[in-house]
């Protein structure tokens, strides 16, 4: 007869309006839930309303009342969850699966093992104020704040009796950190740290986060202040945070002083920490000394990650996920970053744990393919695979060059200002000239590519240590509030020491003097100060239309003095733009000669007019009709089920019809009437 095993299916289910207060945490609950146990159980199921969790585990050496007293206890220790009931539910249900009789002393010693769910599970640790501070240590940056948590552990044995409590509760916090850099993690540890230290008590939530942009529009925006500090649910916060970005330099009206009186009332009731984003240290020091008019404030900062930091953070994440990087996969996940902020919408460490994700699924994905192997190593061509840029590691800097079509004087230019830098460094290092440069020219002239390049010939010439590209647009350093341009262009220049910063559309940095939030005059003087405090170990290069270039350069007399070298980028000739062409098709797929000759009579008929617009973006508008053809073969392709896949005369016949592309032929001229 069959030996059998019994299996236990468990359903958790989530409070779905309890899980929607939730939908803002840095994780959702179900997923921390599921991180403690799937490591132990197996997890079958998890739902897209992030409320359901189905587990199977061995009937036989887990108890069902005593798993259910483990999830209660991480309700109740993580979210301070009075009445865990009300918060989730477990319903259980068994299974037979067979198996083989184990050897009597392998089950004894599993039954040892798993004998204690809550040390299985982690869930029945018990953490005190000594955990918790080492949590807080163990984070990556934030400086200022672990000085804090470490007051508060120190001051607690002494202001957690009943009568010198409000000395510690009367305090209030000014936090400046940039959204993405786990403002929501810092709550929660604080919250947690005065929960574990006794200087709170009689709360049924730890941590709520409030805006008060919301209510600046309202004729009067506060004149419910109590009912949006409270929540209007009835339930008592230990730490409320309130996000006062929209208020800073509007601190002294009538309104917001409404507000802090309404505050002041409420220091009795939960802890406040006011937030704004990473600013100037002057400014945020003014903002706390409005601020203290009215109540005990204590500004910390957190300032944003350095590359450095960012490496330390995510070694930390793999290892919690279970996964490593290859010793060469760092090159492209770092430049992969890179490109992440060079769009002006980074968002810290949600940004980056969206990339780890990514590369946990395609790794999954693999090992899936693989028969179900279990291969954690994630290696640079994976890593490679999500950057938007191609890095050919087969070709030196000078052999990259070298390839590139239609820029002779350019790369005679280049050779030129490499010599001097390189002969100048080797000579004197204190008199090695300024490095920074201005490409000026028409869009798709090859500004970026060439500046990529760039980079990295200086590093093979010893120039610059990493020489990578950081590429941003102009408007990319200028904050949205007071203070806030002066540390972001800061941060960024920071990130990229040691190689390039490419500036697109620089001119766009200054646009007026008469507008008082126009803050790019402040990332001008911003850059000038780091060009000139790093002159020997990172290169700025502006680039953009050469008037608006040549106003820029007006507007600030100490930028074109720090940019001696001034690199023009010509249009290409009608030839180059289809050398450029079959670069591209035949670098991808085979080409048949009639595309080939039907691109040459293409290019040859773009008109004088078109050539010379402004809105003729040279390599870009190539490479936009490339793409058109590829997608072109490709549906033809899926239509016909070809396996090879070839470019034809009839894909970019039909591609260069379109409309973007159709109407910038020379005029043929019409005889007859």
């Amino acid at each position: 007869m069959e030996d059998r095993q019994l299996k236990s299916r468990i359903t958790i289910e989530l409070n779905g309006d309890w899980v929607l207060r939730h939908q803002e945490d840095e994780e959702l609950p179900i997923s921390l839930l599921k991180s403690l146990l799937e490591e132990k159980f197996k997890v079958e199921e998890e739902d897209s309303t992030y409320t359901t969790l189905v587990l199977v585990f061995d009937e036989e050496t887990t108890g069902k009342e005593a798993l259910t007293a483990g999830i209660k206890q991480f309700f109740e220790e993580k979210y301070a969850v009075t009445d865990a009931e009300q918060v989730f539910t477990v319903n259980f249900g068994s299974t037979e699966e067979k198996k083989e009789e184990p050897a009597k002393e392998q089950k004894k010693e599993k039954d040892t093992e798993v004998s204690d769910l809550f040390a299985l599970c982690g869930l029945g640790e018990k953490k005190d104020a000594k955990d918790i501070l080492k949590e807080i240590k163990d984070l990556v940056g934030a400086e200022e704040f672990k000085a804090l948590a470490e007051e508060v552990v120190a001051v607690a044995p002494a202001l957690s009796v009943e009568e010198k409590a409000c000395v510690f509760y009367n305090q209030c916090y000014l936090f400046s950190v940039g959204d993405g850099y786990g403002l929501s993690t810092y709550l929660r540890l604080f919250a947690q740290l005065i929960d574990k230290t006794g200087l709170r008590k009689m709360h049924s939530r730890l941590v709520r986060e409030i805006s008060l942009g919301e209510y600046r529009d309202n004729d009067q925006p506060f004149e419910e202040a109590r009912k949006i500090l409270y929540g209007g649910d009835g339930r008592t916060t230990l730490l409320l945070s309130i996000d006062i970005s929209e208020w800073i330099g509007k601190t002294e009206t009538k309104y917001f002083k409404q507000f802090l009186r309404e505050v002041e009332k409420s220091t009795g009731e939960f802890i406040i920490v006011f937030r704004v984003p990473f600013v100037e240290k002057d400014v945020l020091e003014r903002l706390r000394y409005s601020l203290a008019d009215l109540l005990r404030v204590r500004s910390v900062s957190f300032p944003p990650f350095s590359m450095k930091e960012i490496r330390s953070w995510t070694k930390c994440e793999l290892s919690r996920c279970g996964y490593e990087f290859a010793d060469d996969a760092w090159e492209p996940f770092m430049q992969c970053i890179s490109e992440e902020k060079s769009d002006g919408k980074f968002y810290g460490l949600n940004t980056i744990r969206k990339v780890l994700q990514e590369l946990f699924y395609r790794r999954e994905l693999q090992n899936a393919e693989m028969g179900g192997s279990n291969f954690r190593i994630i290696a640079r061509e994976d890593v490679a695979a999500l950057c938007r840029t191609e890095n050919d590691d087969t070709m030196s800097g000078e052999e990259q060059l070298a390839s590139l079509i239609g820029i002779d004087k350019i790369r005679d230019k280049i050779h030129e200002i490499v010599a001097q830098i390189a002969m100048a460094k080797k000579t004197s290092a204190k008199d090695c000239p300024c490095i920074h440069m201005r490409f000026v020219g028409n869009p798709g002239t090859g500004k970026t590519t060439v500046a990529r390049i760039l980079g990295r010939i200086l590093k093979e010439a010893g120039v610059l240590r990493i020489g990578n590209l950081y590429e941003y647009a102009g408007r990319d350093f200028c904050g949205q509030y007071v203070g806030e341009t002066a540390p972001k262009t800061a941060s960024i220049c920071r990130d990229a020491y040691g190689s390039v910063l490419f500036i697109d559309e620089a001119y766009t940095l200054f646009r007026s003097e008469d507008n008082p939030r126009d803050y790019g005059r402040e990332a001008i003087d911003t850059l000038i100060a780091e060009m000139e405090n790093h002159r020997n170990d990172f290169v700025v290069i502006m680039a953009g239309y050469t008037d608006d270039m040549e106003r820029l350069m007006k507007s600030n007399e100490g930028l074109a003095s720090r940019m001696p070298y001034v690199i023009e980028f010509p249009s290409y000739s009608r030839e180059d733009l289809y050398r450029i062409f079959v670069s591209m098709a035949e670098k991808k797929f085979k080409c048949d000669e009639d595309l080939l000759a039907a691109a040459h009579d293409f290019f040859l008929s773009l008109s004088d007019e078109f050539l010379g617009s402004k809105s003729f973006s040279n390599a870009r508008f190539v490479r936009n009709l490339f793409e058109r053809t590829w997608a072109k073969a490709a549906m033809r392709c899926q239509l016909d089920k070809q396996a090879e896949f070839v470019l034809t005369r009839d894909d970019f016949e039909r591609a260069s019809a379109e409309k973007e592309f159709g109407f910038h032929m020379e005029k043929k001229t019409r005889l007859g009437f």
